[in-house]
């Protein structure tokens, strides 16, 4: 079987460890990828710390992959050696369920197979993109457009979609009031995002040095979360919030900020995902309290077609491979993602 130099986690607590791992054979729907960058995802940070149970160890993470075609089965037929592409959360689903049937693979009923710790259809552990390549069938795999360059895209392929879903499936656009609370490695593509829709965007944070930053990528203004003050100014005003915090907030304060028939929806999940809610918060304004989980595969194409026709990308920091224990202990120091450099794994 192909070998390939990872970065791998070898238990819950260890450090992290160069190690060879190995990929499968290729088979005739799969697309060998050379691996240029990957982000770091607090997703990341979950799984190898064994938040939510079930992390399968040894651990390789990352699913926010850009890389280079150097392989194709005999079978593919939309990709071909040398192309630029993509892989983000999904390398696998049934295919038959009514959600994959229509296109949204992320809630197939059966489980889509995570990027890394899953067990694939085969039976093999997925292994993710602290990694020299990957092996990932083609109905997986993403175009990177031209306009945008591999490392910048590279967390599109998570933060990107999983902001681009429910501001699109809740229509964000002219005429429409958006809060994006938090504003890190999600939180700042939201704004963006949501302002090259056309909707007016509030980020509401609680980082006052970050101001400036959001309103040059596109928020009409920002808003304090640690004044009171502040908050109360805008409570009924917005049509949708979309929550990008991995932590656990008070839903309450922020359902009040909400208009008729306005919607909080949560995409950042905490270590402990357990909230509460006053369920007269929703009562008095018919408001709605949701949740999007990333994005299909097909919107996630459409994410980054729509982001290389507005000159989207992440803003990132580039690291080497050495500084990765470095990045996770100051993750929420990104501005705003950090992004490995997979050429500094060196040569196994």
């Amino acid at each position: 079987m192909p070998s390939t130099l990872a970065l791998s986690l070898p238990a819950k607590g260890a450090p992290f460890t160069p190690t060879t791992i190995q990929r499968r054979p290729l088979r005739e729907n799969d697309v060998r990828i050379d691996i240029r960058f990957c982000g770091v995802c607090h997703t990341d940070l979950h799984f190898g710390h064994d938040d939510w149970g079930g992390t399968l160890f040894p651990l390789v993470p990352g699913h926010e992959i850009t890389g280079v075609v150097s392989e194709v089965g005999e079978a593919v037929t939309e990709f071909e050696v040398g192309d630029r592409v993509g892989v983000g959360c999904m390398v696998n689903s049934c295919g038959e369920c009514a959600p994959c049937a229509s296109g949204e693979e992320q809630y197939c009923t059966e489980g889509f197979v995570k990027t890394y710790s899953a067990v694939d259809h085969d039976g093999t552990v997925t292994a993710g993109g602290y990694s020299q390549s990957i092996v990932v069938v083609d109905r997986f795999v993403l175009r990177i457009p031209d306009e945008l360059e591999l490392a910048g895209a590279a967390p599109l392929l998570c933060a990107g979609v999983t902001v681009y879903s429910p501001l699109r499936h809740w229509h964000a656009g002219p005429g429409m009031k958006v809060g994006v609370l938090g504003m890190g490695g999600l939180g700042h593509l939201g704004v963006k995002i949501a302002a090259a829709m056309g909707a007016e965007v509030t980020l509401l944070g609680r980082s006052a040095e970050k101001k400036n930053d959001a309103l040059s990528f596109g928020a009409a203004r920002f808003v304090n979360t640690r004044e009171s003050a502040e908050l109360a100014a805008f409570a009924g005003h917005f049509d949708l919030i979309v929550n990008t915090v991995p932590a656990r907030l008070d839903q309450d304060a922020y359902l009040g900020l909400l208009g008729l028939g306005g919607t909080l929806v949560n995409v950042g999940a905490p270590g402990d995902p357990v909230a509460s809610y006053n369920v007269f918060s929703l009562l008095g304004a018919r408001r709605s309290i949701a949740g999007s989980s990333i994005g299909g595969i097909g919107e996630t194409q459409d994410m980054l077609d729509f982001c290389a026709k507005h000159q989207i990308t992440s803003e990132i920091e580039v690291i080497s491979a050495d500084r990765v224990p470095e990045a996770w202990e100051n993750l929420s120091g990104a501005r705003y993602r950090y992004v490995i450099d997979i050429a500094t794994l060196g040569t196994p």
